[in-house]
């Protein structure tokens, strides 16, 4: 082999080494990320304490406003559970990415070593291929020693090349073992992440059940405060219908809501002078739970059941209570007894004249004894009633148990009865029976105005009184 040969060879494998050779690889270390702290559940119980007292009511309130402070407490305690394992749940997907871009790295850093090993492969191939061409060449043709000492150099260039790869294969494995471990370190957080994430999500789970226990009783505690409340008003309610009052109290109200009515009738005289007759009388409003209605006998209007009946012509009247008045539209009289005459009333008439309207009594024999008030003379005394059978429309006083205790008491007809507990249970027709009242339908209606004469007021009431005269002499 000639000296050019040689030349070209060990210029080729000059440039060989020099193209297999690989540049410095930079290796980020991954940072650590912050831990979460386990968030911690504090359970308050709260001792509901409950008072001694009267009203059973007003201590079941109390008892619900502590479960829902109880409740409202637990509501915060399972958002906060919830924030907390939302942040795990934050902070495991960030350590599965840094995760997932060690591992990519590792692997970068494993196919960088297995390419520097190829090279480093190659280069001591080379290297030895070189050292024998070296040998061969000197022992085949007697070389100048500059041409030895450049191919000397040549090959500490190679040696030198070799060492550096070395030592860069030594640095990447010692970085490859570095990202091994921060893998192991990431896996092993991951880990812990994940059963911290399981433990929020079943303290949330627990505390969930818990609110939603919390509400079940929290609802059971308002349907128990419901009924009791009501119960509480019914009894209360019962309580006022059986307890009785006071004569005195009945007629101290009585005299707050009385209602005075001015009926007046006029026709025209013999000699062309017109007649006039008016009457005043003190009554009461009363509802049969529709309609409202002033009561009075018919006595105290100026209309007078006998026969022949008197035809009038105009008939005026008002109702008056304190300044507010309202005038009469109609007069009605009684289906079964016609000497109980009523005026009705309309809600706008009600609330102008602005007075209590009385109840009927639902029960007119839950009490024996009653009060009668004189409506026109103002007396009033506690008295007794008693069934009788012959006449199942009214009640009869028991004139033995009569007690007086305000003015002259004598009972007529037009007194107003009320029950003992102040409800209003019929008028006294006569001195002995009250016709007690449970319904208002009328036997004959008046309209009133200033031409009442096409009503033949005089045919009407002589047809009442006859009715009236047929009733049982006892009723009379």
């Amino acid at each position: 082999m000639n000296r050019s040969i040689l030349i070209v060879i060990c210029d080729f494998l000059l440039v060989s080494l020099l193209i297999f050779s690989s540049p410095d690889a930079n290796i980020n270390n991954a940072t650590e990320d912050k831990k979460a702290a386990q968030p911690v559940l504090a359970t308050n119980q709260v001792d509901t304490a409950t008072e001694n007292g009267k009203d059973l009511a007003a201590a079941m309130r109390l008892a619900l406003t502590e479960e829902q402070k109880n409740r409202e407490q637990l509501m915060a305690e399972l958002e906060r559970a919830q924030n907390a394992a939302k942040e795990r749940a934050s902070q495991i997907q960030s350590v599965q990415q840094e995760l997932e871009s060690r591992e990519q790295q590792a692997r970068q850093l494993q196919e960088q070593q297995a390419l520097l090993e190829q090279k480093f492969a190659a280069a001591q191939t080379n290297l030895q291929s070189l050292g024998r061409k070296l040998q061969s060449a000197s022992t085949e043709a007697s070389l100048t020693k500059e041409q030895l000492a450049a191919m000397q150099l040549a090959a500490q260039k190679k040696s030198d090349e070799a060492a550096a790869l070395q030592k860069q294969l030594a640095e990447l494995a010692q970085s490859n073992r570095m990202v091994l471990n921060e893998k192991q370190q990431l896996a092993s957080r991951l880990q812990v992440a994940e059963v911290e994430k399981q433990h929020a999500a079943e303290q949330a789970a627990r505390m969930a059940e818990e609110v939603k226990t919390e509400r079940a009783e929290k609802a059971k505690l308002a349907e128990g405060v419901k009924a009791l409340a009501s119960k509480s008003g019914q009894l209360a309610q019962e309580i006022r219908e059986n307890r009785p009052l006071a004569p005195n109290a009945i007629f101290s109200e009585f005299a707050a809501n009385r209602v005075q009515a001015r009926i007046t009738a006029s026709r025209s005289g013999i000699f062309g002078n017109e007649a006039t007759r008016s009457k005043d009388a003190g009554t009461i409003l009363v509802s049969d739970g529709t309609n409202t209605y002033a009561l009075c006998h018919v006595q105290d209007t100026p209309l007078a059941l006998w026969n022949p009946g008197t035809d009038w012509e105009s008939l005026t009247g008002t109702l008056q209570h304190g300044s507010a008045h309202v005038d009469v539209k109609s007069l009605s009289f009684h289906f079964h007894d016609p000497r109980l005459v009523w005026i009705p009333l309309s809600a706008a008439d009600v609330q102008a004249l602005g007075c209590k309207v009385y109840k009927l009594s639902a029960d007119p024999y839950k009490f024996q004894d009653a009060v009668l008030i004189g409506a026109r003379d103002g007396y009033y005394g506690e008295c007794r009633f008693q069934i009788d059978l012959s006449a199942p429309e009214y009640v009869r006083l028991d004139n033995s148990f009569l007690k007086g205790l305000f003015g002259k008491f004598n009972p007529s007809p037009g007194d107003l009865v009320f029950s003992k507990t102040g409800e209003l249970l019929g008028v006294m027709m006569n001195g002995t029976y009250c016709i007690k009242l449970g319904n208002f339908d009328p036997g004959a209606t008046i309209r009133f105005g200033n031409n009442v004469a096409s009503q033949r007021t005089g045919d009407l009431l002589s047809a009442l009184y006859t009715q009236v005269a047929q009733l049982p002499p006892k009723l009379q």
